[in-house]
């Protein structure tokens, strides 16, 4: 495995190949990233990670400066399962200058659920993602992957998005949401929790599969319930101690709220959340 971290030496180190398969992380790699990379293998013909904490995703008060940066680990993960080029620059290797053009995604996709409790958060990401993408597969000739963890789900809707309208010529490929065995979504955050805090952060999926159940009975009434189910989970949640942000029923087409129509459609809807615990924010979903 080869760790790169400019620019010229991952062209350099790409420069053989035809068609990658590539899985942009902020390090600090679990086994939910690690996934990925086994998703990424059978796509292309070199697969590439690359380990960038991303300061335009950050809002001031979020935790950039204290993101656990673990290079080391993340490589040595990542060579056990086979991946051939980690690209890791430094911040001044992928922005050498103030980033003036950003990638400002739908307000109507972008600035709901993860973007109203973060503004600017997926400006930060689809610029990134854009960045990231014109460095790993500028010199390509095949096909192009990119792979994503469908725990993000507002984000993989977003880059979709951006690669459709911008016709780039990357095919995203969602994996699935890597779990512990209790049912906590495995996440780079996870490690933020104490012992006890992590005994309770299973109540977040616990607390959305219930709200899931409730849409599913409500059928073809869920519009007119929907507000009144979702309030009752966020109020489950705030009394187990929990900061809850939302709790949503929505469409998986692009994260509408729901019509009858939808609720009376299989496999249309997802429900999505995010909460704090203590000083963590932790997010999931399920698709329903």
């Amino acid at each position: 495995m080869k760790l790169v971290h400019t620019l010229e030496d991952l062209r350099a180190a790409l420069k053989p190949y035809d068609s990658p398969a590539f899985v942009p992380t902020m390090g600090n790699l679990h086994a939910g990233h690690l996934d990925l990379v086994r998703t990424a293998k059978p796509l292309g013909d070199v697969t590439v990670a690359s380990i960038f904490v991303n300061r335009l995703q950050f809002a001031p008060h979020e935790d950039f400066d204290t993101y656990p940066r673990t290079l080391q680990a993340d490589c040595d993960k990542l060579a056990t399962e086979g991946c051939d080029v980690v690209f890791a620059p430094s911040e001044k290797e992928l922005y050498p200058e103030p980033q003036g053009f950003k990638v400002q995604p739908p307000a109507e996709l972008a600035d709901i659920l993860e973007g109203h409790f973060r503004p600017g958060f997926f400006v930060g990401v689809s610029t990134v993602v854009m960045k990231l993408f014109q460095c790993v597969f500028a010199q390509a000739k095949g096909p192009r992957y990119a792979v994503f963890g469908k725990k993000d789900y507002q984000q993989q809707m977003v880059i979709r998005r951006m690669v459709q309208q911008f016709a780039l010529p990357v095919t995203i490929v969602g994996a699935e949401t890597q779990r512990a065995p209790d049912g906590l979504a495995l996440s780079s955050r996870n490690g933020y929790l104490s012992e006890s805090e992590r005994e309770e952060a299973v109540q977040l999926s616990l607390a959305l599969r219930a709200l899931a159940r409730d849409a599913l009975a409500a059928a073809d009434g869920l519009p007119a319930h929907r507000d009144g189910l979702e309030a009752r989970a966020l109020q489950a949640l705030a009394a187990r101690g929990w900061q809850p942000d939302y709790l949503t029923v929505r469409r998986r087409v692009d994260l509408q709220p729901p019509t009858a129509l939808d609720a009376a459609t299989a496999q249309s809807l997802v429900v999505l959340g995010a909460a704090r615990l203590g000083s963590t924010r932790l997010i999931d979903n399920f698709e329903i």
